[in-house]
This record gives structure tokens, C-alpha cells and sequence, in this order.
């Protein structure tokens, strides 16, 4: 709100300077830019978290088949590890009986 009460006395003394038509249309088109900057960033603070909901049902969609891969490599890691295991017994096993 100050900057409204700053931009009136602003625009009196840019008239009272008679500023060239270039100056003029340079001053409009950057508050038109501004202003459409602060209604865009309005409009993203309004509607992010509708969007952010929809990002995270989709990811919740997408972490069970994640996980059911991930249950299925640790499943397959567990049994080359068991595997990997009882050989190793065995080899010591054998190198104790050996020795």
C-alpha cells in the first residue's frame, strides 16, 4: 500500500518533467511487467496446493511398484547371500577335516 502512496507523487513530478514519449512507454511497459509478475505470482501461491496434491497421489501411485521391485532385489540379494554362505561352510568345513 506505501508503494501506491509512493507512486502518485512519482508520477506527478515524472509529468511536470515532460518526459519524452520513449520515457513514457518504457515506464508502462515495465509496470506492466511488474504487475503481470505479481498477479503470475498470485496465481502459483493460490493453486500450488492443488497441484502439489496431485504430484503426491501420483507419487503414492508410483511407490507400491517401487517397493514391490525393491522387496523382489532383496529377496534375490538375501538368497545369494545364503547361498554364498552355506558354500562357505562347507569350503571351511572341508579345510578343517583336511587339515
Amino acid at each position: 500500500m506505501e508503494t501506491v502512496h509512493e507512486l502518485i507523487p512519482f508520477a506527478r513530478e515524472m509529468l511536470s518533467q515532460k518526459p519524452s514519449r520513449k520515457m513514457v512507454k518504457l515506464y508502462v511497459l515495465g509496470s506492466l511487467l511488474a504487475f503481470f509478475g505479481v498477479v503470475i505470482g498470485l496465481v502459483e501461491t493460490v493453486c500450488s496446493p492443488f497441484t502439489s496434491e496431485g504430484r503426491l497421489e501420483e507419487e503414492e501411485e508410483k511407490k507400491p511398484a517401487s517397493t514391490q521391485e525393491q522387496m523382489l532385489a532383496q529377496k534375490q540379494e538375501d538368497l545369494v547371500l545364503e547361498k554364498g554362505k552355506a558354500a562357505g561352510q562347507r569350503a571351511l568345513v572341508t579345510r578343517q577335516h583336511a587339515s
